[in-house]
């Protein structure tokens, strides 16, 4: 049994964990259907392992040295590597607010990264004071890691950045999905308020 497969498992086996992953941090083992028809631009095959609120999916990769690479595609078309195995990509997911911070990361700089994931964790400790203790809840049942935010925007930008060329989502036409990263800086309207 690989990590991933244990990992998977242990979600499947503790209903209150499940449900802190499904409801608190958007990684839904149950919405497995998000993701049909979607592949790697490659050929490689990908597993769809869990769906999330708005659409998207979270894929698990075939092996690479060792580890089972996690792709991610979202409903409004971007795509890519998210982390090296499954056990990166749930710190990732439990511990930062990974896809603004990838949609405000000024194209892929990490800098700019840092500065987003502050201001994305000030809002989520605002508007959901218990989402600490329940990213150490998950973290002690699944044993992950609490990693500092700072290490996991450096992480989440160095997996993005490998997602070419082996990581490129496409759809059942062949339509490529668009990185990870996005172009701006700040929202919009307002700016980080």
């Amino acid at each position: 049994m690989t990590s991933s497969d244990h990992l998977l498992g242990l979600i499947r086996n503790t209903p209150e964990i499940d449900l802190l992953l499904r409801s608190s941090f958007g990684f839904d083992i149950h919405r497995k259907h998000h993701g049909q028809g979607l592949q790697l631009a490659s050929g490689a095959p990908m597993e769809v392992i869990a769906g999330e609120f708005a659409g998207g999916a979270y894929f698990l990769c075939a092996e690479h040295n060792g580890r089972r690479p996690v792709v991610f595609a979202g409903s409004e078309g971007e795509g890519g590597l998210l982390a090296d195995d499954l056990a990166d990509a749930l710190e990732i997911i439990i511990g930062l607010e990974w896809h603004d911070c990838l949609s405000f990361s000024g194209g892929g700089d990490v800098e700019v990264m840092q500065i987003s994931a502050q201001h994305l964790e000030r809002s989520r400790d605002k508007y959901s004071p218990n989402i600490g203790s329940e990213a150490a809840q998950v973290a002690a049942a699944l044993s992950l890691r609490i990693v500092p935010v700072s290490d996991l925007v450096i992480r989440l930008q160095a997996a993005a950045a490998k997602t070419e060329p082996d990581y490129i989502v496409t759809d059942e036409d062949g339509q490529v999905f668009d990185p990870l990263f996005g172009e701006h800086l700040e929202p919009r309207h307002g700016g980080w308020g």
